[in-house]
């Protein structure tokens, strides 16, 4: 069963390889894409899934799971370790230094900024033009905010987000490698430049209080930089890309909007949930036996948790493919569940509010400039986003 989750049909519509596997259980146990591998264990329901994404006997630890287990791998240890990849203390620790800059209020203050960047993001474009809005929208809002945040200078956004592209390549884990290095050593050396001349920045700050308190080694400086990064702009371009695409193609949602836009923040957990912009949860396994959903999982098993698949669970959800912007679509997985729940959700809200707040206002005529059987997208289970979105405006 773990072909359909590599192949380019899944990478296009993943939705009825979740379906069909869901419909049979809502944990499945997946063969080794290698000969040798440990069984992994997929999960669809989202009774199941939210269970295990706040289940402590689920470890994020990645270090202790690969320390007996060569990979073959060269990932930097700043991507393989981070955040992300801990349990509890040291995801406490760090999860409280970095959590102030994503805070509602600290959210609030940039709202004038968000609006100010994306009335210059499409200052130029005029009804009539045709765009690409993942080129021209989707990508440069979230990165500039977060390299903004971070105090990355204009000239290195471009790269960083060509690295970052990399990292997330299903099937090029040589590609993946070699970026993990050089967005490393990029921070690395923003990191030495930051301590040198200290600004108002998050980065600044991060340093701060690692010289003060001791409490951030220098991995783990880089590491937060990383990640802040690239979680702090995938899932927003995904989701800009993903909720445009679904009023595009769901017409009266999109006019109903366009009549109330102070409705949209309101309708993107629907939008969330439609076309959630991750699709399969960062890495997991079990630190103990357990059973998830009536599937007993073995210690040692990774377990990989599909928010994309559970989004769309009709017991949870009714009529799940239909996307109802009257539905109450609060309990949808799309930042997670638990500890690990995305800490950049208040900010990725925003932009997107904002993002199609201007889009829908604007451009009244909006539309595809092209059949969605033409639009492609990315190849990475863990992101559910599109490569491109031509538009008419």
């Amino acid at each position: 069963m773990s072909a359909p989750l590599y192949g380019p049909v899944f990478f296009q519509d993943p939705y009825a390889t979740y379906a069909r596997l869901r419909s049979a259980a809502p944990v499945h146990a997946l063969p080794p894409p290698r000969a040798g591998g440990p069984v992994s264990y997929l999960v669809t329901g989202h009774a199941a899934a939210r269970a295990a994404l706040a289940d402590p006997r689920l470890s994020k630890d990645t270090a202790r799971y690969f320390a007996d287990r060569p990979t073959g791998r060269r990932l930097h240890p700043a991507l393989a370790h981070t955040m992300l990849a801990t349990d509890p203390p040291d995801h406490t620790r760090l999860r409280r230094l970095v959590a102030p800059a994503f805070t509602a209020g600290a959210v609030a203050r940039l709202r004038p900024y968000l609006d100010e960047l994306t009335a210059g993001l499409t200052r130029d474009w005029r009804p009539g033009d045709t765009v690409d809005l993942v080129a021209g929208l989707a990508v440069p809002l979230p990165v500039t905010v977060i390299c903004h945040l971070l105090g990355v200078p204009e000239a290195d956004r471009a790269q960083l987000r060509a690295w970052s592209d990399q990292l997330f390549e299903a099937g090029a884990p040589d590609r993946i490698d070699a970026a993990s290095h050089e967005v490393a050593a990029y921070f690395g050396r923003l990191v030495a430049a930051k301590r040198a001349a200290p600004d108002d920045g998050l980065l600044s700050a991060l340093i701060a209080a690692r010289d003060g308190t001791d409490r951030l080694g220098e991995d783990e400086l880089v590491s937060l930089a990383v990640l802040i990064l690239v979680a702090g702009h995938e899932t927003t371009t995904n989701l800009i890309g993903n909720a445009t695409l679904a009023l595009l193609a769901h017409p009266d949602a999109a006019a109903r909007l366009r009549a109330r836009p102070e409705l949209i923040p309101g309708a993107l957990d629907e939008l969330l949930r439609y076309d959630s912009p991750v699709g399969i949860a960062t890495f997991r396994y079990a630190t103990e036996p357990l059973t998830l959903a009536g599937t007993d999982v073995p210690a040692g098993s990774p377990v990989l948790v599909a928010p994309g698949a559970a989004n769309r669970d009709p017991v949870r959800f009714a009529d799940p493919d239909t996307l109802d912007l009257d539905r109450d679509a609060a309990g949808h997985l799309a930042f997670g569940h638990g500890i690990h729940r995305c800490l950049g959700a208040p900010l990725a809200r925003a932009e997107a509010a904002t993002a199609l707040t201007a889009l829908l206002t604007r451009f009244p005529a909006l539309r595809l400039a092209a059949p969605t059987t033409q639009l492609r997208y990315r190849h990475t289970r863990l992101m559910r986003g599109l490569e491109a979105l031509p538009v008419v405006l």
